[in-house]
């Protein structure tokens, strides 16, 4: 039986029609986050990125609206719960023509195998979603 293990640095890039406040507020506002963030408001502090039960961790850059880094514990699941936090880090580039680049870059996974595992599936996912809510102007959940 063969295993395939996740990267322990997994990067995705996207480029989006809006500018780097827009997508600053659909990461960091829970209004935006539960439309695209498998339903979860996420609230982002100075602090703290805060995700309730779902997955938590304290923010160690707050550069808006270009630069997010914060810790990743997985709580949703109890084997990923159980690992060392890794680190989310969110990058955010003005581009020609109203565009912007986002890159997510999720690394300190060494230790953290089953978390490596489960992020790497839905990052391309959430992020197409965020795109989605950033450039089709759905309106924020009450």
């Amino acid at each position: 039986m063969t295993t395939m293990t996740a990267q322990t640095t997994q990067v995705y890039s996207i480029f989006i029609k809006a500018s780097p406040e827009q997508i600053w507020d659909a990461i960091t506002k829970p209004e935006f986050t539960q439309k695209y963030m498998y339903g979860i408001p996420v609230t982002v502090t100075r602090q703290r990125f805060d995700g309730g039960q779902a997955v938590q961790g304290g923010v160690l850059e707050y550069e808006p609206p270009h630069r997010l880094v914060h810790a990743w514990q997985a709580l949703y699941d109890p084997d990923t719960a159980g690992e060392p936090e890794s680190r989310v880090t969110w990058e955010i580039a003005a581009q020609d023509g109203g565009y912007s680049q986002l890159i997510v870059t999720h690394d300190r996974l060494e230790d953290s195998p089953k978390t490596a595992e489960s992020v790497a599936g839905g990052w391309m996912y959430l992020l197409s979603g965020l795109k989605t809510v950033v450039e089709t102007g759905e309106p924020l959940a009450g």
